[in-house]
């Protein structure tokens, strides 16, 4: 949005589970360095606790009961409405960029981005969400809080937001899949999860939000839950970041990108006494044999599939497991297998299979790992595996067709939306299936000239998503929603 130079920005700084606190109300007079404070005790918060002492400890305790009653009482009764302060983005450049943008946007990009301020809802968005639920249970339907961002004329969510809003904004909702209303068992939080979605997509539908989805499947995914969004919803693609772009192979970098991003080891948060740790990198009796064994690994020579997602069920982290297993035994005993991406939720039938494997030297399961070295990975591996059964864009095949590489991907329709015939295609349910696909492309007579063709096509398809494509697409959109009645 920030591209769009006849558009003035502003973002928002929300938490999901406690207050955030300070920023300035508007027209309020007061020195620069008492705004300073308050901006400084804005960042405090989004931080961590802000209280100094257990009494601002009990004060606060307290503010937060009286915020919880008092969006009830505007999500039953219309009562008030949630106010919005403004932060001033000059004074805290380095915490807004390192904190909010510095790992998905290209640091090219960061004058652009501090240029635009921000406004704090100090109200969470959960509890707002709660007061909309709880208004349901008592009145048969949802309803929540009004929003006063009557100085704004687009307000664009990026989920079903639990929100009215004032005057004459609307209110856009950038919609990114159906999963917890439609795949509700592969979602972690389930009965919040499920519930926040459904009832705040109803209201907002009711209210007369504009949609704009990610991928027709998902507009449609959409339009089966609520056929009267159909006029105000349309279909504008993600767009690729500028981190991904071809490049020339560079092998000898894997050894070092392997060793540095390791999981290690994984303790799940809030977990008991008793609870096991899962060992996700292989043991060693020292430096000199760890870098010895990724060295030797990881050479020019090494094939492995690669896998960027994180751990959920949905994902399908399992069959691409079942299936490298097959591969291994049948054709290629050194061919690798790399997992990318944070462990989310139901992994514990996942991870102790992954466990024995990692000491074997064959599986490897890496984290916060940063676009450039990812997009090294993308072009080394043999083949990128999307194989969920569910989603909603499913940003790494095309970040991998962007960088050079190849994608077999789960035949869905987003995937087959998205990814065109840049991708070959097998059954997520069918272990067998994805085997045949990976053997066709990666050991067949003529699996070159596949994969080649793959690449080229790869490029074709992914460069439908750029600034330069997709921009436009809103810009058109939100011109033509900015001057309806």
């Amino acid at each position: 949005m920030a591209g769009l130079p006849e558009i003035e920005l502003s973002g928002l700084l929300q938490m999901s589970k406690r207050m955030t606190l300070g920023g300035v109300t508007p027209h309020q007079k007061m020195s620069v360095a008492e705004q300073v404070h308050r901006y400084s005790r804005t960042v405090v918060s989004l931080k961590g606790s802000a209280s100094v002492d257990w009494k601002a400890g009990l004060a606060g305790f307290i503010e937060e009961q009286v915020e919880h009653w008092r969006l009830r009482l505007a999500a039953y009764f219309g009562v008030g409405a949630v106010g919005l302060k403004q932060f001033e983005t000059k004074f805290f450049e380095d915490f807004i960029w390192q904190t909010l943008f510095a790992r998905s946007v290209p640091s090219e990009e960061r004058e652009r981005i501090l240029a635009c301020d921000h406004r704090v809802c100090a109200s969470p968005w959960r509890w707002m969400h709660l007061a909309g639920i709880e208004r349901k249970s008592l009145m048969r339907a949802s309803g929540y809080p009004k929003l006063d961002a009557a100085e704004f004329d687009l307000f664009i969510a990026q989920t079903p937001y639990p929100a009215r809003l004032s005057g004459k904004t609307k209110l856009v909702v950038h919609y990114h899949d159906a999963i917890p209303v439609l795949m509700p068992h592969t979602i972690s939080d389930r009965a919040f999860h499920e519930a926040s979605h459904f009832n705040a997509l109803a209201a907002n539908v009711r209210d007369g939000a504009h949609f704009v989805c990610v991928s027709e499947a998902t507009r449609q995914d959409l339009l089966s839950l609520f056929p009267e969004a159909e006029p105000r919803s349309v279909t504008i693609h993600n767009m690729l970041p500028a981190h991904y772009y071809p490049s020339e192979p560079e092998p000898e970098r894997l050894a070092g990108i392997m060793r540095r991003y390791q999981i290690g080891e994984f303790k799940p948060p809030l977990s008991k006494k008793n609870d096991r740790v899962y060992r996700l990198s292989r043991q060693f009796g020292g430096e000199a044999d760890k870098t010895a064994f990724y060295e030797q690994t990881f050479n020019p020579q090494t094939r492995f599939l690669l896998m960027v997602s994180t751990i959920e069920p949905r994902k399908n982290h399992r069959r691409l497991l079942e299936a490298w297993e097959v591969l291994r035994d049948r054709l290629d005993k050194d061919i690798k297998l790399v997992f990318v991406g944070h462990i989310g939720c139901d992994y514990k039938d996942l991870l102790p299979a992954c466990e024995t494997w990692i000491e074997q030297g064959g599986l490897f399961m890496l984290q916060n790992v940063p676009a450039d070295a990812l997009r090294v990975l993308y072009r080394q591996a043999l083949v990128t595996v999307c194989p969920s059964v569910g989603e909603g864009f499913d940003f790494s095949g095309v970040e991998a067709m962007r960088c050079g590489g190849v994608v077999a991907a789960s035949d869905i329709p987003v995937h087959r939306e998205v990814y065109g015939d840049a991708a070959a295609y097998f059954n997520p349910y069918d272990t067998g299936s994805l085997v045949a696909a990976l053997q066709n492309m990666a050991f067949s007579v003529d699996a070159d000239a596949q994969l080649a063709a793959l690449r080229e096509q790869g490029q074709l398809q992914s460069s439908c998503y750029l600034p330069e494509k997709v921009l436009p697409q809103w810009a058109d959109f939100l011109g033509k929603i900015s001057s309806a009645d």
